[in-house]
C-alpha cells in the first residue's frame, strides 16, 4: 500500500569551519548528537546564499571565502517519520571564530579530530568523508542508501 503523504527530498548545506586543528560543530539542546553547522537551502536560493544566510542567522559571521568538497546522502527516522537529505559540504573560511550561538535551541563546539570521530555527529557517512577530506582534501561523494 502506497503512503498518501508527499515524499521529498531535503537539500541542506553544511559548513566545515576549521580552526587551530579543530572542526566546528553543533548540537541542539537536548538532543544526544552534534551535527556540522548549517540548514536548508530554500526555493529558489543557491547554496552559497543559504551558507551566507545560515551562518549570519546562527553565528552572526560573515563568510570570507567557502567551496564545495563534497557531498552525502541519507534516509533517517524520527519521530515515526521518514526523512530523505541530500547535504552539500562546503569548507568555509572566516574572518574570526566564534561559538556563542545566536539562536537560543543551538550549541556550537570546537573538536579536534580524535574527538569527532569519537561523538555521535550524524549523518555518520558525513562525519566519515569530513574526516577523510581533512587528511587528503579530495572531493567526496557518500551515501547511507542501502
Amino acid at each position: 500500500m502506497m503512503e498518501n503523504r508527499k515524499k521529498e527530498i531535503e537539500v541542506l548545506v553544511r559548513r566545515i569551519i576549521q580552526h587551530r586543528g579543530k572542526i566546528l560543530v553543533c548540537k541542539k539542546i537536548g538532543k544526544y548528537y552534534y551535527f556540522f553547522p548549517g540548514g536548508h537551502v530554500d526555493f529558489g536560493e543557491n547554496a552559497k546564499e543559504a551558507l551566507t544566510r545560515e551562518i549570519k542567522e546562527e553565528l552572526g559571521l560573515p563568510i570570507k571565502k567557502c567551496f564545495f568538497i563534497g557531498g552525502s546522502e541519507h534516509l533517517f527516522t524520527k519521530d515515526w517519520k521518514k526523512y530523505h537529505e541530500i547535504n552539500l559540504a562546503f569548507s568555509v573560511s572566516v574572518r574570526k571564530i566564534s561559538t556563542k550561538s545566536k539562536e537560543n535551541h543551538l550549541r556550537f563546539f570546537l573538536m579536534d579530530k580524535k574527538q569527532l570521530a569519537r561523538e555521535n555527529v550524524l549523518p555518520q557517512s558525513l562525519k566519515k568523508a569530513v574526516l577523510k577530506w581533512v587528511k587528503d582534501k579530495k572531493p567526496f561523494w557518500v551515501s547511507q542508501i542501502l
